[in-house]
């Protein structure tokens, strides 16, 4: 059912000729089941009730045979439908609402004595509802707007920021705008949806406002017939009292003709009853003859009387007709015709709510559908999502890129930094030789070394221990400490399935002994000795008791902080990362010797199986080892830093790092 134009014109409101009303006949929709007389047209009887508003078009005058089935077939609302956003409603939106009228429901109605005020409280019931739904409507579109408009006005912003500024280039600045795009898409998506809302809203509002216009037109019709209806029964009721007064005066009259006193009379006994109060009027008016009166006066009397009798009489009787006439018209034509409009008013207002209610949310779920697809598209086709572009950055290009630009931009300039060679006069060092080369070499000076372990060591002047990890490689000329280099190697040759090994720790004198050995003189000794092999737990000892004498730790006390800021995050891609740029910024030589003993600790835990330690393990040995002994202090947030504060953010960082050891240390080889 569209929304009207000009309001509810139906055709039961329309006026018919007398003839066309007097033979009708209806269903029993009133109360009174006996033939009415013809009907009176109130609207010519009575000037000041106004008449009832035709249809634009009168019908074909109608024969007696089908006048019975006119009430039902011709009893739909004619209304004009407004070209309005109706006309977009889905196929299967018919079914949304029942549009058929209840003629039980009519019936019901006019049974009721209540039927009007029932029907004008449930309109005015509806138009709440409608004002509500329209109220919000118009609320949820201003935030879809400003939502819409917010988002439009970031992107657009954003994306003209970003080429201002001296941002990445390459992979990253495509995918950047390339999301910025997406986002403006979804928040014209966005404005469109306010704009729906805004329609709807207006609609329900506007509906609102011509159903209580027509609500009030009806109420007040409907007054207008019920005060019609109670005028004629006070009419007929006082022309009843008239004919009562007329007929004990004539009685009065005849008593005296007769000569028999009133008192004696019957009629007193009847005074007595109902009509006791009309003869006191009568007799008070009268007063009594008395029976010497002239007979010739007393006749003229009677004759009087029985005039004024016939004619109260007959207004007696043509009220009762014209009560009857309205009566039977208002329970059996107006009130059923107040009451169809009325349901027809109430049933269109409840059905344009709901229809914009649904369509409401059609449109919402329309609108977040819209979004995922702008999102994730499902066809290639339409283009890569917000997720595939932002992973379609390639960092490791764009670097590569900058880095051949930057080199090329800046080749031509002097150096601003230290300079790499120069002469061994001013200092410079000579280069240092390929790691593979040096191993090679002391693998061969190692084999070659005679037993020494019993004997007495030497000292070469060359400390191993409590020395610094960068003068250390640079005094021996080496990329890596010797030392862990030299202990490493006997640990993955004898003690990789050793249960326990890092765990466990060496006798306390073997472990002094052989500190003392490497400590002096670190090439002549041999760690392939049976004194050293087979209790390679003396070893482990050693080599952890060097990385905890280093005055820096190999983590260095610089970046301390950094390392735990990074272990506390909780998400797994974000820790590792953080972590990775972490160990990016460690000096050379702590980097170098980081690089290969965790690369040792990751071979051991590939024999977990056998030796029992796992990267959780090994990251619980090591992770106090590699950070350091840092004194307890007190942040100024109150938190407590260094110590045992730290453990378990130091395991879990070296615990991570072990995790990602191939993708922080080890470099893809190139294409």
């Amino acid at each position: 059912m569209g929304l009207p134009e000009d309001g509810y014109s139906s055709s039961a409101w329309e006026t018919t000729d007398n003839s066309d009303i007097n033979s009708s006949s209806y269903p029993a929709y009133g109360r009174s089941t006996q033939p009415h007389p013809p009907v009176l047209d109130i609207s010519r009887d009575d000037p000041s009730m106004p008449p009832i508003p035709p249809k634009p078009s009168s019908p074909p005058p109608r024969s007696s045979s089908d006048s019975a089935s006119r009430w039902h077939d011709n009893i739909s609302v004619t209304v004009e439908h407004r070209d309005t956003i109706l006309s977009s409603i889905p196929n299967d939106s018919a079914s949304l609402v029942e549009t058929t009228f209840d003629e039980n429901v009519l019936r019901a109605l006019c049974e009721l004595d209540c039927g009007v005020p029932l029907l004008l409280d449930r309109i005015k019931q509806s138009m709440v509802s409608c004002r509500e739904a329209s109220a919000f409507l118009k609320k949820r579109a201003v935030l879809e707007e400003e939502y819409g408009k917010s988002m439009q006005k970031l992107s657009r912003t954003s994306a003209d920021v970003y080429s201002m500024n001296d941002g990445k280039a390459g992979t990253f600045v495509k995918a950047w705008h390339t999301g910025m795009r997406i986002h403006e898409a979804m928040a014209e998506n966005r404005l469109r949806f306010s704009q729906r809302l805004n329609e709807m809203s207006e609609e329900l509002a506007s509906l609102a406002k011509e159903v209580d216009k027509n609500r009030k037109q009806t109420k007040e019709l409907a007054s207008r017939y019920e005060r019609a209806l109670q005028d004629s029964e006070l009419v007929t009721e006082k022309s009843k009292n008239r004919l009562d007064i007329s007929s004990e005066e004539l009685e009065r009259v005849l008593l005296q003709k007769e000569g028999e006193s009133f008192k004696d009379s019957a009629v007193q006994g009847r005074s007595q009853g109902a009509n006791k109060r009309v003869l006191g009027k009568a007799v008070a008016k009268g007063g009594l003859l008395l029976k010497g009166k002239n007979p010739g006066n007393i006749q003229r009397q009677e004759d009087d009387v029985r005039a004024r009798l016939s004619s109260a009489s007959d207004a007696y009787r043509k009220a009762v007709t014209d009560t009857q006439a309205t009566r039977q018209e208002y329970f059996n034509f107006q009130l059923p015709r107040i009451l169809r409009s009325l349901k027809e008013c109430a049933d269109e207002i409840d059905l344009g709510t709901q229809y914009h209610l649904t369509r409401y949310a059609f449109l919402f779920e329309s609108i977040l559908l819209s979004d995922g697809s702008t999102l994730i598209p499902p066809t290639d086709e339409d283009g890569p999502g917000l997720k595939a572009t932002i992973e379609s950055i390639d960092n490791r290009s764009d670097f590569k890129t900058y880095m051949q630009n930057y080199a090329y931009a800046r080749g031509s300039a002097p150096p601003r930094g230290p300079r790499r060679d120069g002469p061994a006069e001013e200092g410079f060092l000579p280069p240092l030789p390929p790691h593979g080369d040096r191993v090679h070499s002391s693998t061969q000076a190692n084999a070659g070394a005679p037993n020494t372990s019993n004997s007495q060591t030497l000292d070469r002047g060359k400390p191993t221990f409590g020395v610094d990890l960068a003068v250390q490689m640079a005094r021996d000329n080496a990329e890596l400490p010797l030392i862990m280099e030299k202990c490493c190697q006997a640990i993955e040759k004898y003690g990789m399935r050793s249960q326990g090994i890092y765990r466990i720790n060496g006798t306390s004198r073997k472990v002094a002994q052989l500190k003392e050995k490497l400590d002096k003189d670190l090439d002549s000794v041999n760690l392939d000795a049976d004194e050293w092999s087979t209790e390679i737990n003396n070893v482990t000892s050693a080599i952890k008791s060097w990385f905890r004498e280093l005055p820096d730790p190999v983590l260095t006390l610089a970046l301390h902080q950094g390392f735990i800021d990074a272990a506390k995050i909780e998400n797994d891609r974000l820790r590792h990362i953080r972590l990775h740029e972490r160990v990016n910024d460690l000096p050379d030589a702590n980097y170098a010797t980081l690089k290969y003993f965790l690369g040792h600790l990751h071979r051991i835990s590939q024999f977990e199986a056998e030796n029992s330690m796992s990267l959780q393990n090994l990251a619980i040995v090591f992770g106090p080892t590699l950070f350091g002994q840092m004194a307890p202090s007190t942040g100024a947030n109150g938190q407590a830093h260094g110590g045992m504060a730290d453990a378990a953010h130091q395991n879990k960082a070296i615990q991570t790092i072990l995790e990602h050891y191939a993708d922080i240390f080890v470099e893809e080889p190139e294409a």
